[in-house]
């Protein structure tokens, strides 16, 4: 025995999520005669339902994927503009938009899901819903990932009076907060996918769902409206692609944050990592400082013109942040937003990656913003909505201080790896704004130490904070971190060996001459891989 999971292959198609009954939702339709664009939306729609803490077509996120058809990356942006109807002016701090009816933004997810089938995929939307559906109407096992997340978080929502009363009878209507084993069942929310499969995407940004919605949250003192619904669409953009070491990494560009992960990788890619020990503190204090590198650049230039991005990704700009990274002096500054962020971030996304047998490729990352999003379930629909407003920079004097219509800067990095112009890796992680540095940590263990890509996955992983602040698995040795802690480093050890802090990455790979998909999922969660 070797004590890890296995390596899961196929040559017929291959679905790593977050949880086993939505990587088996995404597999079923694979085996039906779907396509990854056909079994994405249905991965999805099943996240909704087994994590509802993180995941529901009430949020948002991005997909970037490789069309075989078209043999390109292309990305899809279902992230919308800031509300016409977001008071502003009204908000000073972070905080004030933490919870409730004021924090959420328009939804894109089930927007996101529906372009993708129409643009590529095979199968109708009755039959992508219905693994979702089922699941919803028949109700599943809470495991224990899920159990926790219920734990932690749902006393929060109950503590306010506003919230507690739709919340409690969704989740929680036996009288006790659902537990390990215990069966959730939403069978409003199987009704209102079953409204969806049946009307499409109309029944809620122009129809009586969404009506439903927006109505509660006025009732609630929320400003969202039916016009702000109306204005939502899922927009094909051209992606962001820089090269690591032979790959051209390919994520969502601006305003998606995903660029800091490519500067970040940059600043790498002249240093030769693999020199030193892995996991020693050679290794990881370049990654680190490299990382808070990167973060200092997309928080001074975040949502950049096109311009002003070529020049921040070109040669001149990366070597002089390659000089500042090997000068051997401290790194130190914010890794979150323009003012230090004040507690731990909340953020709650999941990420997934899908491969069919056609060649087709999809990395997707989404999420309601923090666990139960705002908190605000809609009465009869099995719907919480997302707080994405409080990922919009309100603080006053910030230069990105947001303002109606604005795109909304997003921290997700879905990616696409591409060799010789062929798919080769497909990589995405949730994480908030440590999303963008954990995928590095974990390219350079894949790619530099050359560990399998479960591996990979599984190796002791860290967190970066504002200022010197970084929390690292306890799985690394002690004398390590006190050797970064003599190199600049607010170094210290997490209490356990893996934490969701740093992530919960999925990732498929391709090897384009024998065809063979190797699957991965992260331990961190309750992290699976399904084949058809």
């Amino acid at each position: 025995m070797h004590g890890r999971r296995p390596t899961m292959t196929s040559r017929h198609g291959m679905v790593a999520a977050a949880h086993p009954l939505a990587a088996q939702a995404g597999a079923r339709l694979l085996a039906q005669g779907g396509n990854a664009f056909d079994a994405a939306a249905a991965t999805a729609a099943a996240l909704n339902v087994v994590e509802p803490f993180m995941s529901g077509l009430a949020g948002m996120g991005f997909a970037t994927c490789w069309v075989a058809a078209e043999a390109r990356v292309r990305v899809l942006d279902f992230v919308p503009p800031i509300p016409a109807s977001f008071p502003a002016e009204r908000f000073r701090q972070r905080s004030d938009l933490n919870r409730g009816p004021l924090s959420v933004a328009s939804p894109g997810n089930l927007a996101g899901w529906c372009e993708l089938v129409k643009a590529y995929g095979r199968k109708s939307l009755r039959d992508i819903f219905a693994p979702a559906i089922a699941l919803a109407r028949d109700g599943f096992a809470l495991a224990e990932f899920g159990a926790d997340e219920f734990a932690e978080h749902g006393p929060a929502v109950q503590a306010m009076p506003a919230l507690a009363p739709a919340w409690t009878a969704n989740y929680a209507a036996p009288g006790a907060i659902p537990g390990l084993g215990d069966v959730l069942v939403q069978a409003d929310l199987a009704r209102t996918l079953t409204d969806i499969a049946e009307s499409g995407p109309d029944h809620f940004y122009r129809g009586a769902l969404g009506e439903r919605v927006t109505a509660h949250l006025q009732a609630l003192g929320g400003t969202l409206t039916m016009a702000d619904l109306d204005a939502v669409k899922a927009v094909w953009r051209e992606p962001l692609a820089l090269g690591y070491r032979d790959l051209q990494v390919h994520v969502p560009p601006p305003p998606c944050e995903g660029f800091q992960f490519l500067l970040t990788l940059a600043i790498l890619d002249g240093v030769d990592l693999g020199a030193h020990p892995k996991d020693g503190p050679e290794h990881l204090d370049l990654v680190y400082r490299a990382i808070r590198l990167a973060a200092g650049e997309r928080i001074a230039h975040n949502n950049p013109a096109p311009d002003q991005l070529a020049q921040m990704l070109s040669t001149p700009s990366i070597e002089r942040l390659r000089a500042r990274l090997l000068d051997g002096k401290p790194v130190t500054g914010p890794t979150e937003q323009w003012t230090p962020l004040e507690g731990e971030d909340p953020a709650h996304t999941t990420s997934f990656s899908i491969a069919d047998g056609e060649g087709n490729l999809i990395c997707i990352t989404q999420s309601l913003g923090s666990p139960f999003g705002s908190g605000v379930v809609v009465p009869g629909t099995g719907l919480c909505l997302n707080n994405f407003l409080y990922w919009a920079d309100v603080q006053t004097g910030s230069p990105n201080r947001a303002k109606p219509g604005d795109a909304l800067a997003m921290c997700m990095s879905p990616s696409i790896s591409t060799r010789d112009g062929r798919p080769v890796l497909a990589l995405g992680t949730p994480g908030s704004y440590g999303i963008m540095q954990t995928q590095a940590q974990a390219m350079v263990q894949h790619l530099v130490f050359g560990l399998p890509l479960q591996e990979a996955i599984e190796a002791p992983r860290a967190r970066l904070w504002d200022g010197s602040l970084v929390e690292i698995e306890n799985r690394i040795a002690p004398e390590t971190i006190a050797a970064l802690r003599h190199r600049g480093h607010d170094a210290r050890a997490f209490d356990v060996g893996w934490t969701m802090r740093c992530g919960g990455m999925q990732a498929v790979a391709v090897d384009p001459a024998t065809g063979v998909l190797t699957g991965a999922a992260d331990p961190r969660r309750d992290g699976y891989v399904a084949t058809p």
